[in-house]
């Protein structure tokens, strides 16, 4: 019997399991192709069959790593946008939330997930992930009283996806986080937000 680490069984299982998703995680984002078995093992420092004992097969593996990954974006997000107060605060940290999780490699994750294990489920919650995103950065327009919320959150959205190519394109993460308030921080003002990089520009002479 494998020797338990954690407190309880649950909790060593739940850990393993952990160590595998991560180990995973780490060989896509690194070569974007699906890694095997014994490789995702090694890395999480189990032996080979240990890995069998929580995954069926790499198939398996994959599909549980796509569960995995979506929603911890989506949470992160959601997180990010309630930790502000005022409303308008809330879409700045949607658009530099979403950005700083690509620029972490969460991105290129998917997009390999997306290459090595197509299926109409990944495709759906693929779709459900980023109406997830959107629809509390519609609800907080609409809290704002923007006119036309589902317009107003697509053009801000559009930023996102804007901020991702450059990323891709090698553009450093610090600047495209300058270009976005300096693209969004007016906006957020008008609305009674109080920008990161507000205090800076206010002593700049």
């Amino acid at each position: 019997m494998p020797r338990i680490t954690a407190p309880t069984v649950a909790e060593h299982r739940a850990a393993q399991q952990r160590a595998l998703l991560d180990a995973a995680r780490t060989l896509l984002a690194k070569t974007g192709e699906a890694p095997s078995m014994a490789e995702v093992a090694a890395l999480a420092g189990l032996a080979r069959p240990s890995a069998y004992q929580y995954y069926k097969s790499r198939t398996d593996l994959l599909n549980a790593l796509v569960q995995d990954v979506f929603p911890r974006w989506a949470q992160r997000v959601e997180d990010a946008m309630a930790a502000e107060k005022q409303p308008a605060d809330r879409i700045l940290a949607y658009v530099l939330t979403n950005i700083a999780l690509v620029a972490e490699g969460e991105h290129a994750v998917g997009n390999a997930l997306a290459a090595v294990a197509p299926s109409e489920e990944l495709d759906a919650q693929s779709s459900r992930m980023h109406q997830q995103l959107l629809d509390p950065l519609v609800s907080t327009l609409e809290e704002m009283g923007a006119a036309d919320a589902g317009i107003t959150a697509s053009l801000i959205n559009s930023m996102v996806h804007s901020g991702t190519r450059l990323l891709e394109a090698g553009i450093p993460h610090e600047q495209v986080r300058e270009r976005v308030y300096d693209l969004l921080g007016p906006y957020v003002r008008a609305h009674g937000g109080h920008p990161q990089l507000q205090e800076v520009e206010d002593k700049a002479p």
